[in-house]
């Protein structure tokens, strides 16, 4: 059969037996374990048992996608549509559990079978369709977020509580999360060594045409291939959500990048024939591992991406290196009774050298002192000028109150910013600062760190379902009531406009609603021609707005709920802005009042994000030092236009 090609070619390349054989044969896990080493040596808060747990659950989802993404890489195929498959299936279960009242039993099969049915359909067109795979599952990742989209209105949908516990621990120490990555993980082992479905993927993988001349019904087998990689992808958007006790529309985001990152870091080929779960499980601890370390170093965020990038080029450098040595890996269940001896005797020669080393390495440490003047700042972008100045501001204090501040960016992804709560939290850091990017997903890792006696403070919008220390924020609702008396009186108390909504799930963009809504009450003659989200994103603003223009050109105002969102809607609108179009932004950022100055924004409800992270660092070190803090601390609001802007000051 095809899959004895995959054999190891003793004696090839360098001498059997010796260190440098060892280390290529198993390039991957040689990676591990010196990531878990150099960590372990340069972080006193690595090696503690919460940090560890941490890690698992921060790879459970990845892992999880990877597993069924092996299946479909082993046969030469490629699915990019799993990140979407598991936001829609999380999205279906939420939805007919709470909308329409589906017993949660039944909720969670429908979930599942959503997933499954997304791999049919993939494989339907690949199989039958001749669709390329890159293509086919180019389109279902599209089909499929858009579906979450459409199915929950843009907006997160809270889990029933029973689902939710999907995300807790058994005993209080064992995360339900890590236990689902080893169950499917032991699945997946079993599928591809023990089945003979596994025994086609191998056959495919290594040679289509020849599994099929020799009697393989290809076409069935690739069905059967990607319906396996939806369920799995299904199961992991079930377990994401219940980390963040809400089905997230935009959830997993990318995640199919890593999936298949750590897929090839393990040690399967995208040519397809190899592959095995064990690798997988290892390629998804190594990126969990790396975001963990480097969160813990204060790592830059911008720097985080670079090296995650780099140190993924270096695994599969090596995985090439160690197939020219001849170390060849093995198909699962493809090897001999000795060689899987052999292969056990290698994972516990390196259990025995990392526990040793590491062991030798936590020597350097003797516990964190002075947690308490560490902070850590998780922003849920710092691809907005707003955040960017929340952050600047925030590390001036710091700075000066002579603060050790870590700041993470989680990069609009609710999922992310667990992981970097979770990784503040288990390194004992004296208070945590957040920004979150949706409210009620943060509230789990929130009450991680109650649970823990860490001071939170929430910046710019709040938490829900957990106690913060405090809110620092500006009175949105107000903002917002500002914003919409302003585009009113400059257009006569008459006239068209469109909104611009924030990122759905934010309570800066829920507040900012209710305030446009509210300031609106008192025109009856200003008409709402639209309302669509932006996602506080400057290049959305432009193509929502451009989109808008098309049915609704006669449209004579525009309040967008952010300066990016408004100036994207300036660019769409071009000479109409601040001529026969007037524009009002939020947020009073630099280029927006640029703008205002220039004449094409006519005004920007000003906030101070410079100040809401000094205060923010302020109150957190109150926190830390058991002096009283008010729950709210409002920062007020201003509106600058031409007039004013030159004495702003921000």
């Amino acid at each position: 059969m095809a899959t004895d090609t995959l054999k190891s070619r003793a004696g090839a390349g360098v001498a059997p037996g010796g260190l440098r054989r060892l280390l290529l044969d198993n390039g991957a896990l040689t990676a591990l374990i010196v990531l878990v080493i150099a960590l372990s040596a340069l972080s006193g808060d690595f090696l503690t048992t919460d940090n560890l747990l941490n890690i698992g659950v921060q790879a459970a989802v990845t892992a999880v996608l990877a597993f069924g993404v092996t299946f479909v890489i082993v046969a030469a195929g490629i699915d990019l549509s799993v990140g979407s498959v598991a936001a829609l299936s999380a999205t279906v279960l939420a939805w007919t559990a709470t909308s329409h009242g589906v017993p949660v039993v039944l909720a969670v099969l429908l979930a599942v079978a959503t997933g499954i049915a997304a791999g049919l359909v993939n494989g339907f067109l690949i199989s039958y369709g001749k669709l390329p795979p890159f293509i086919a599952t180019l389109a279902m990742l599209s089909v499929g977020r858009g579906l979450s989209l459409v199915i929950s209105q843009g907006s997160p949908i809270a889990l029933p509580g029973s689902v939710s516990h999907l995300g807790d621990t058994l005993g209080g120490w064992l995360p339900v999360p890590v236990l689902v990555m080893v169950v499917m993980g032991l699945i997946t082992a079993f599928v591809l060594a023990r089945t003979y479905i596994g025994r086609s993927m191998y056959a495919i993988g290594g040679n289509e045409e020849a599994a099929r001349l020799s009697g393989l019904r290809v076409k069935r087998q690739k069905l059967a291939i990607y319906a396996l990689s939806g369920l799995f992808a299904a199961v992991a958007g079930i377990v994401l959500a219940a980390r963040l006790s809400s089905a997230q529309p935009q959830a997993a985001n990318g995640y199919e990048l890593d999936a298949i990152a750590a897929v090839v870091i393990g040690g399967a080929s995208l040519a397809g024939g190899t592959g095995k779960a064990s690798g997988t499980l290892i390629g998804a601890l190594i990126l969990a591992v790396l975001r963990n370390g480097l969160n813990l170093l204060s790592v830059s965020a911008f720097w985080q991406q670079v090296v995650i990038g780099v140190v993924i080029a270096l695994a599969v450098l090596l995985d090439t290196v160690r197939r020219k040595a001849g170390a060849t890996p093995q198909a699962a269940g493809t090897g001999s009774g000795g060689e899987k001896k052999k292969q056990a005797a290698t994972y516990g020669l390196a259990a025995v050298v990392t526990v040793a080393l590491v062991a030798a390495t936590s020597l350097l440490h003797t516990g964190s002192a002075g947690a308490g003047q560490k902070m850590g700042l998780s922003l849920s972008t710092l691809n907005n000028p707003f955040f960017v100045q929340i952050k600047s501001g925030a590390q001036a204090e710091a700075k000066k109150l002579g603060i050790t501040l870590t700041v993470t960016d989680a990069q609009n992804d609710a999922s992310q910013q667990a992981n970097q709560l979770q990784n503040f939290t288990s390194s004992g850091l004296g208070a945590i600062i957040v920004n979150p990017v949706d409210s009620d997903a943060a509230g789990n890792s929130v009450k991680a760190a109650d649970q823990a006696k860490i001071p939170v403070i929430a910046v710019d919008r709040g938490v829900n379902h957990a106690d913060t220390d405090a809110l620092v924020a500006s009175d949105n609702v107000a903002g917002g009531e500002l914003a919409a008396k302003t585009v009113a009186q400059k257009l006569g108390g008459h006239g068209k406009i469109v909104i611009l909504q924030g990122q759905a799930g934010t309570s800066a963009a829920r507040e900012r609603a209710a305030g446009f809504a509210q300031g609106l009450k008192a025109y009856p003659g200003i008409q709402v021609l639209a309302q669509q989200p932006a996602d506080f994103d400057r290049t959305k603003g432009l193509d929502v707005m451009s989109n808008l223009l098309q049915a609704h050109p006669d449209v004579q105002g525009v309040i967008a709920a952010n300066d990016e969102m408004a100036l994207g809607a300036v660019k769409a609108l071009g000479s109409k802005a601040g001529t026969s179009v007037q524009v009002v932004g939020f947020d009073g950022t630099p280029d927006g009042l640029t703008a205002v100055k220039n004449g094409t924004l006519y005004a920007s409800v000003a906030q101070q994000p410079s100040r809401l992270g000094r205060i923010a660092v302020d109150n957190a070190l109150k926190a830390v030092q058991g002096k009283k803090v008010e729950p709210t601390v409002k920062v007020p609001v201003k509106v600058v236009t031409k007039e004013n802007v030159a004495g702003f000051s921000g």
